[in-house]
């Protein structure tokens, strides 16, 4: 084998690009591998951010806990549900729908309908849920009469006043409870 000086420099330059080609390949991979590590990274830093967020979050609402009690104090007057408030069973439940005792008040209702058309009022149009019966096809000793109800004129007292009675505050309630 007669290697001419061509040659070899042909070979040289051939072995020299493939040996860059290879150390290319090699800085590409670790590159995309930092890349990737930083990726993680910023997802992290992400995440951790979202975590201080709450954790500042439920840091200040546990520290307004005392603030917010006086508040809904004076203000709302909420109060924790108590024991006695939830149904223990199927029977309770059931005990719920059993009807009312002698002397009880009516359930209120309410409905809200257009008024038909050749129909004088919106009263004749509605249907007892109980009966089935219509208001007109009520009797007139069953109808109740207008100023004749104490119950009904003091619900109307009430609600005329209920304006003046959420625009003042009661800081003595307040103290008491």
């Amino acid at each position: 084998m007669n290697f001419t000086s061509d040659r070899i420099r042909s070979i040289g330059w051939v072995s020299v690009l493939v040996v860059c080609g290879a150390m290319t390949i090699g800085l590409t991979l670790r590159v995309n591998a930092v890349k990737s590590q930083v990726h993680d990274t910023e997802k992290k830093i992400v995440w951790v951010k979202q975590d201080i967020d709450f954790l500042e979050t439920e840091f200040q609402t546990r520290s307004n806990q005392q603030a917010l009690k006086q508040l809904n104090d004076l203000e709302f007057g909420y109060k924790a549900p108590m024991a006695g408030q939830y149904i223990e069973g199927e029977r309770q439940l059931a005990a719920l729908g059993a009807a009312a005792g002698p002397g009880a008040p009516q359930p209120i209702r309410y409905a809200n309908a257009e008024k038909p058309e050749g129909e004088g009022g919106s009263l004749l149009a509605m249907v007892s849920p109980v009966t089935g019966a219509t208001a007109a096809a009520l009797p007139e000793a069953d109808k109740p009469a207008k100023g004749r109800d104490p119950e009904r004129e003091a619900i109307a007292r009430d609600a005329a006043a209920i304006g003046k009675r959420l625009a003042r505050i009661e800081v003595a309630e307040a103290a008491q409870q």
